[in-house]
């Protein structure tokens, strides 16, 4: 099995650039269901959950990257076309959904192109629960039968309707469901207290593109104007939001002089907001960002919201930054309820951390020390990653099968900017 071992104390200067949205190429993937002809994808990342998400259409009877069904995207691919089946797709097994819970995405636009869906109930990173009840519920207001059983949802539907759908919470990948299957709904569908990531617009602006009539993304309430078809497109994928601020932080954190290209700010406002009150430089320019640092961080206050709010998704990272400052640092997890298991690694490393629930007081000390740590989710992976490159001596990184879902060859990467970083196999 793969793992990464690192050597702390270098800098990290140079041109780094930001891989395609793990979390927007799922989605828009999944869109190519919707349409009566072959859509093509570009700016792909190269990572295990794309090329899952491409096995699974395979498997649903699509005909992916103009190869016989069944075969997967392959490794390194930055462009796939996919054209879905006439009629009768099959389900989407547990053997693939159970790897990623994004394969639920799949639910929504195969309910509303073909009146029929069966789909395992998903998997993913062990973070915290994350159920499916609020796609149900919203496909229940527009006219759908389900039924859960033997790990499966099914649902059947003619034709679904528009409704009024009041999410309990702004859940992505139900609002993004949702949105798919109500682009092809009878009438108006009104999604309120909507998720408002820019992966949420992104989709909009793709389904608008096949020609859907979507207004509001973005904001907290989304009206669909159902239409009788869509058409195929072809569309770039954007910049993963979540690498780029991964590499913000290890830039500040390296004391370095790091310009990463492809990162916007508009997607990015409260991890920049967080890097500067931390001490960092930072310098948004048309093609990306410049981060640069010269002293230890500064401690912070932090608490994982709903975008615009701060990210779930880079409270490792910040953790890591908030172990070197000088002072103490507390850090909220409002989102997910198990989102702190990279503390015991870190601990493991010399940092100092008190968890109470899903408040972390973080102590700052001097410095970390290397160690053969284990990952336990995606965004732990990278957390420990920058951790080691600003440990003293070697770092070990196992279980990096989770990084390698959301990271495209990470390694690479930060060798060209100065990391020592090497990715071995086997021990």
């Amino acid at each position: 099995m793969d793992y990464i071992e690192i050597e702390g104390g270098a800098r990290l200067e140079g041109d780094i650039t930001v891989s395609g949205a793990k979390n927007a190429a799922l989605p828009l993937l999944a869109t190519a269901l919707l349409a009566t002809g072959e859509s093509t994808f570009t700016n792909l990342p190269d990572l295990v959950d794309v090329r899952t998400m491409g096995k699974l259409l395979a498997h649903i009877g699509c005909d992916v990257g103009g190869t016989e069904a069944g075969l997967a995207v392959p490794a390194g691919a930055r462009r796939i076309s996919i054209k879905p089946p006439v009629s009768e797709p099959k389900g989407a097994p547990y053997e693939l959904v159970k790897t990623m819970r994004a394969s639920v995405l799949v639910l929504g636009p195969l309910l509303a192109r073909y009146g029929y869906a069966r789909v395992s109930l998903p998997g993913g990173c062990a973070i915290g629960a994350r159920p499916i009840d609020q796609h149900l519920k919203g496909l229940k207001l527009m006219g759908a039968e389900v039924v859960l059983e033997h790990g499966y949802v099914e649902c059947k539907a003619k034709r679904l309707r528009g409704a009024m759908i009041l999410l309990d919470m702004p859940t992505v990948t139900g609002c993004e469901n949702l949105m798919m299957a109500a682009a092809l709904a009878d009438g108006v569908t009104v999604l309120e207290n909507a998720a408002r990531e820019p992966e949420i617009a992104e989709l909009a602006m793709v389904l608008n593109k096949m020609g859907a009539r979507i207004q509001g993304a973005g904001t907290a309430v989304i009206r669909i104007e159902g239409v009788e078809k869509l058409h195929p497109i072809e569309h770039a994928i954007l910049p993963d939001r979540i690498e780029a601020g991964t590499f913000l932080v290890a830039g500040a954190l390296t004391r370095g002089d790091l310009f990463v290209r492809g990162a916007r700010a508009e997607h990015l406002d409260a991890v920049l907001a967080k890097l500067r009150r931390a001490g960092a430089t930072l310098d948004v320019e048309p093609e990306g960002i410049r981060v640069r640092a010269d002293k230890r961080p500064l401690p912070l206050d932090i608490t994982t919201q709903p975008h615009p709010g701060f990210p779930t998704d880079m409270q490792a990272q910040f953790m890591v930054l908030t172990c070197l400052t000088e002072g103490q640092s507390v850090i909220k997890e409002a989102i997910f309820e198990n989102r702190f298991m990279h503390v015991s690694e870190l601990s493991r490393m010399g940092a100092s951390i008190k968890t109470d629930g899903r408040v972390a007081i973080v102590k700052g000390v001097g410095s970390l020390s290397g160690a053969e740590v284990m990952a336990t989710d995606l965004r732990a992976s990278a957390s420990l990653v920058i951790a080691g490159m600003v440990a003293e001596g070697t770092t070990t990184v196992r279980r990096v099968y989770h990084l390698d879902r959301g990271y495209e060859h990470i390694e690479n990467k930060l060798q060209n900017v100065g990391a020592t970083i090497r990715r071995k196999h086997g021990g």
